[in-house]
């Protein structure tokens, strides 16, 4: 999956902070949290849920006329909104939208290319718009690139009324203090995260990849106010957790350990009456059975109701599809597309990560809730994108180990006529489908899912696009 990345004090005109380093060594942002205070921005077009085409077509039609467009060239500001606006897209029938996105995109790389926006304001904030839409980017990432960025768009800030009364100094220091001010908790949390592996000997197995510093980085950009620290600890826990559960399954485990892994779940409180295959095995389920039972004492407080069982059942889902994916690659069993993805999206093991958060995050959700098809759909969008991605990645790898993904399958239904590079040009409608859906799903006023927890399937979904789209962080 991803590129390793560390958290460390950096540095820099901010006090030390937790950054995020690249393979290459670039400074790509940082993991502050507690920043809702953070002084506001103009809120732009793209921000506001629902874009309305009809309001635009006009615009859209001006890209009919003469290329240099000199009205927009002229108003460069207003270009990035309108281009910014233009990705926020919630169904395929957004033709409109699609042709502002591209002439505003091509006149924006030409101010670039051309010079025109050198030493101005707005060029590191074109730069980023058009290497990040907003569906690709974690929260506090953002936040420290809004204080990074600040000096050079805070006279533009200053005309607003309500920041009249300050100074730039003032609102820079204000802002400085606020992001940094959770940073000894964020240590705290990722030493007692690092101790938890320690402790649970999730390090001593030599198949696993430790990927703990992954899944907070994914936690504490996504999850960052003061108050929803279990929702990181579980978010990190739980990604750790599945991280070993796969590699187990692809490469540490034999059949007879998986199937005893199985079977332990799924007796859990009951579990002492059989035996463990091997030390592999009693160190993963110990992991696990530990990490759910604590962490579901914990969430069934909140909750006024035992969600521990709900827990399990999310656990048992996830291994019961992995088991199904060994079960085709020993006896080669070519599944359908339909068969693989509604398999696979549980396999991309989504669920132990985000569903368990849900309980973390502040509305009560009753079981009504959890068994609406609301809930699952939100479920299954975020999932499935999540698969494609990591598919198109990992096609190579997973052909190698024998096993067939969304890429190999397109080349094989196709009958040979279609090359692995067309595969995955193909398997990016789906993907963008999926975000579109979700993205409509999350903005829908109505629902038996609260609002917050509908944003949470959307800010793994953003967190992933990040990370997984190609020429990412990966």
């Amino acid at each position: 999956m991803a590129t390793a990345v560390k958290l460390l004090a950096a540095g820099s005109s901010l006090p030390p902070t937790a950054c995020l380093v690249g393979s290459g060594g670039q400074r790509l942002g940082s993991l502050p949290r507690g920043m809702t205070r953070m002084p506001p921005t103009p809120r732009s077009r793209a921000s506001r849920p629902g874009v309305n085409r009809d309001e635009l077509y006009h615009v859209a039609e001006a890209s009919g006329l003469n290329p240099s467009l000199e009205g927009y060239l002229n108003d460069r500001k207003s270009l990035l909104e309108l281009h910014k606006a233009s990705k926020v897209s919630i169904s395929e029938d957004e033709s409109t939208l699609d042709s502002i996105g591209s002439w505003s995109g091509c006149l924006l790389k030409e101010q670039l290319r051309s010079g025109g926006l050198q030493r101005t304001p707005l060029f590191r904030e074109v730069e980023h718009a058009l290497e990040f839409p907003f569906y690709t980017t974690l929260d506090r990432l953002d936040h420290r690139r809004n204080i990074e960025n600040f000096n050079f768009t805070v006279d533009q800030m200053l005309k607003a009324s309500y920041l009249s009364c300050y100074t730039n100094d003032d609102i820079l220091a204000l802002a400085i203090r606020d992001f940094s001010a959770c940073q000894d908790t964020y240590q705290e949390e990722l030493r007692y995260l690092d101790s938890w592996v320690k402790e649970s000997r999730l390090d001593q197995l030599p198949f696993a990849r430790q990927k703990l510093e992954y899944f907070y980085l994914s936690a504490a950009g996504t999850i960052f106010t003061p108050e929803l620290s279990d929702a990181r600890i579980l978010w990190a826990k739980n990604g750790v957790l599945t991280t070993v559960v796969d590699d187990f399954f692809d490469v540490g485990g034999s059949i007879e350990e998986l199937g005893n892994l199985v079977t332990l779940v799924e007796m859990w409180d009951k579990h002492h009456k059989i035996e463990f295959y091997s030390e592999h095995v009693e160190i993963v389920f110990s992991a696990i059975y530990t990490s759910v039972n604590e962490l579901g004492e914990k969430a069934s407080l909140l909750q006024d109701r035992d969600v521990t069982k709900h827990l399990v059942e999310i656990w048992l889902d996830l291994l019961r599809s992995m088991m199904t994916e060994v079960e085709w690659r020993i006896s080669k069993y070519v599944p359908t597309a339909k068969e693989y993805i509604t398999n696979a999206a549980l396999t991309f093991a989504l669920g132990p990560i985000v569903l368990p958060a849900l309980y973390f995050v502040g509305p009560k959700i009753p079981e009504s809730v959890v068994e609406d098809l609301e809930y699952n759909e939100l479920f299954r969008l975020m999932s499935t994108c999540g698969r494609l991605l990591n598919d198109v990645q990992t096609y190579e790898r997973e052909y190698n180990e024998g096993k067939v993904n969304s890429v190999s399958l397109l080349v094989i239904q196709s009958g040979g006529s279609m090359s692995i590079a067309e595969a995955r040009r193909e398997i990016q409608k789906p993907i963008d489908t999926c975000r579109r859906d979700l993205l409509r799903l999350v903005l829908k006023k109505e629902g038996a899912v609260p609002r917050p927890c509908k944003e949470l399937f959307w800010k793994m979904c953003k967190g992933m696009l990040l990370l997984l789209l190609p020429g990412r962080l990966v």
